[in-house]
Parts: structure tokens; sequence; C-alpha cells
């Protein structure tokens, strides 16, 4: 096994489903299954979650479980070592409505990989460490195709100066999920250090928020708008810090997110 190779773990019928989802996305992903979900040719069985936890723990740098929490957590008694050799665990709710970064978060990759999943499954991806939940500000993002890194870095950058924003103050990048194919917007996120949440284009449709609508984004991706929307969208109790503002090609809004109701 490589340092970088993924394990889908699951328990149920319902749980595979999700898993293959989740491997159509990562398809160099190892697959587990209980044997009481019944048999799947594209899977590994195993009987007992607890000693496949043992046998896999230092095989894969990354685990996500489509299985309950407290499962989870009682199948990785004995095995966890250390924040900074132990892999990247993420848990995933059968409904897949959840993402949740469960075991090293920061150093172990945990928190990046619960944005990836929660992305492909149109998830909320929870994130529990105090350094990434303390920062208030996401930043939305709207762009032509084949924008690049540095246009966008440029906009972004432009949109915190206007705001008073400082880079460690943002928690994520926030897009549309028809730009997740964008290398632009991934590198950009990169040199900017926050992890990329793409929004679901009928949530934007469906969303009864406040925010600007643009007939020209209308006509060319049949969306009301993306910046502000994605913005509000990707967190919890957000309002508009910075209604969007346009820079070569690439549009900006900026949310912050209050912390208690």
């Amino acid at each position: 096994m490589t340092a970088d190779t993924l394990a889908l773990v699951t328990l149920s019928a319902e749980g595979l489903a999700v898993a293959r989802r989740l491997r159509a996305a990562f398809p160099a992903a190892a697959l587990y299954v209980n044997e009481a979900a019944g048999a799947a040719p594209d899977a590994q069985g195993f009987k007992s979650v607890k000693p496949l936890t043992k046998k896999i723990f230092s095989l894969y740098r990354r685990l996500v479980y489509i299985a309950p929490c407290g499962v989870v957590v009682r199948a990785l008694e004995g095995v966890t070592h250390s924040k900074l050799s132990d892999p990247a665990v993420v848990v995933v709710d059968v409904g897949a409505r959840w993402a949740i970064s469960l075991l090293s978060g920061h150093e172990g990759g945990a928190n990046e990989l619960a944005v990836a999943v929660a992305n492909v499954l149109g998830a909320e991806p929870v994130i529990t460490t105090t350094t990434e939940a303390v920062k208030p500000v996401i930043v939305g993002v709207g762009l032509r195709r084949g924008k690049d890194a540095a246009s966008i870095v440029a906009a972004v950058r432009r949109a915190l100066d206007t705001a008073g924003v400082t880079a460690d103050q943002v928690r994520m990048i926030a897009s549309v999920d028809i730009k997740s194919d964008e290398p632009g917007l991934i590198e950009a996120a990169r040199i900017l250090g926050a992890p990329v949440r793409f929004i679901g284009s009928e949530e934007i449709r469906e969303a009864a928020r406040g925010f600007a609508r643009s007939e020209f984004v209308q006509s060319k991706v049949g969306l009301p708008a993306v910046a502000e929307p994605a913005a509000l969208l990707a967190g919890r109790r957000t309002s508009l810090l910075l209604t969007k503002i346009k820079k070569d090609g690439v549009t900006v809004a900026l949310a912050r997110e209050r912390f208690t109701p």
C-alpha cells in the first residue's frame, strides 16, 4: 500500500450505495463491506468492524467509514497512537448528509478529506478543529471557464483587502459544483491555504436567501448567481460581509458566520 491510499468501510446495503458513489470519484479506493450487507463482488467482505480496523489502520493513510459515529469510535479503541502518525478518519452517515472529520483532522488531513467527501456526496462537512472552526469568513467565487489561479487569487485578495479581512480568517472557499473541474480554482485555493467546498447547483437555485441575481450568470450557467449564494450556503448562520465584486472574469463575495445563535 502507498502512503496516499484510501479505504472505504461500510456495514450496510445503504452504506454500500454511498461508498460506491465515493469510489466513482476515488477509483483507486479499496472497499470493505460487512458480510451482513450481502454479497458485493466489487468489495472485500468482513465479519466485524473492530478486527478489520485493527488490520487496516496502518495500511491506509485515509479511512472513510459509512457507519454510525459510535461504532467507529469503538472500532478505533486501542489502535490510535498519535495525531502525527494516525491516518485521517472521516465518518459519513448512510443518508450521506454529513462528512465528519473524526481523527487526525489537521495534521493527518481528515479536515481536507471531509470536505472532499462532502463535495462528492453533496453533504455537509463537519470540522471541529478549533483553529479551523473559529475562522469566520467564507469566500464565494464565481469565474469564467478556464480562469488561471493567479487571476483568482488576485481577485480574492482584493476582496479581502476591501473588507479588511486577513487571509488567516478564511475558513473555506466556496463555489458551485459545475466549477469543480476548474484547475485554476483548485490551485488558487491551495495558494490561499483554504479548502474548496462546492455547493450543488440545485441548492443555489432553490435558495431563499437574499443575494443579488445576475442575468449574465443565469444566461451562461442557468443559475441566479454564484459567488454570493455559494458563500452564504457554505456555512451556518451566515450573512454577507461583502457583496460581490468583479475583477478580470472572477466574481468574489464574502460571508461571515456567527458562532452562536
